[in-house]
């Protein structure tokens, strides 16, 4: 989060508003993002830090907010805490072992991110809603929330055009070959 160390001179006509390139760095967040493509709805959670505990706490209230699900489908990038162990660590067995029952785990490649949905939301949430300093932590909270709020309320969805068979064409490098003689 970055603070202002001037205020901001607003725009006039025929100026363009000024901001000053001094700032004061003010703490950092981390934003997890959970998101239902076909159904349009996203969850931003903004924590202190980037945990095993933090990401399991996520996991739990997004498993929790499904409660007549059988499975649970995530997508996850290959972040070092994004891992079943979290769970074990942040809850007693029973509970890790509950949440882990009710999910099914994707991970994408390392280097295809892109293929992550959330990772293109996060994008869209920079660009309309982080893309300007924001001075402490319950600004951050409040911002996100509103952005969140809108994009729930239109129901905003990804139009995923990438299919199985484009995936084997430009991914094929990733996936071993066969070669039947």
């Amino acid at each position: 989060m970055i603070r202002e160390i001037r205020q901001p001179v607003p725009a006039a006509p025929g100026r363009p508003q000024r901001i000053d390139y001094e700032y004061e760095r003010n703490g950092t967040a981390n934003l997890f993002m959970v998101f239902e493509p076909l159904a349009g709805r996203r969850r931003v959670k903004v924590t202190d830090r980037r945990t095993a505990i933090d990401f399991a706490e996520v996991i739990r209230e997004t498993v929790d907010s499904y409660p007549t699900a059988d499975k649970i489908v995530l997508v996850m990038d290959n972040l070092n805490t994004h891992k079943m162990a979290s769970l074990y660590e942040a809850f007693p067995p029973e509970e890790a072992r509950r949440l882990i029952d009710r999910l099914e785990i994707h991970y994408p490649p390392k280097h295809g991110s892109w293929l992550n949905m959330a990772e293109t939301e996060l994008s869209v949430l920079t660009k309309q809603c982080l893309n300007r300093r924001l001075a402490d932590q319950p600004t951050l909270v409040r911002e996100t929330a509103a952005w969140e709020m809108y994009r729930n309320t239109a129901r905003c969805r990804i139009d995923w055009q990438f299919t199985t068979e484009n995936a084997r064409i430009k991914l094929k490098r990733l996936y071993p070959s066969i070669q039947v003689r």
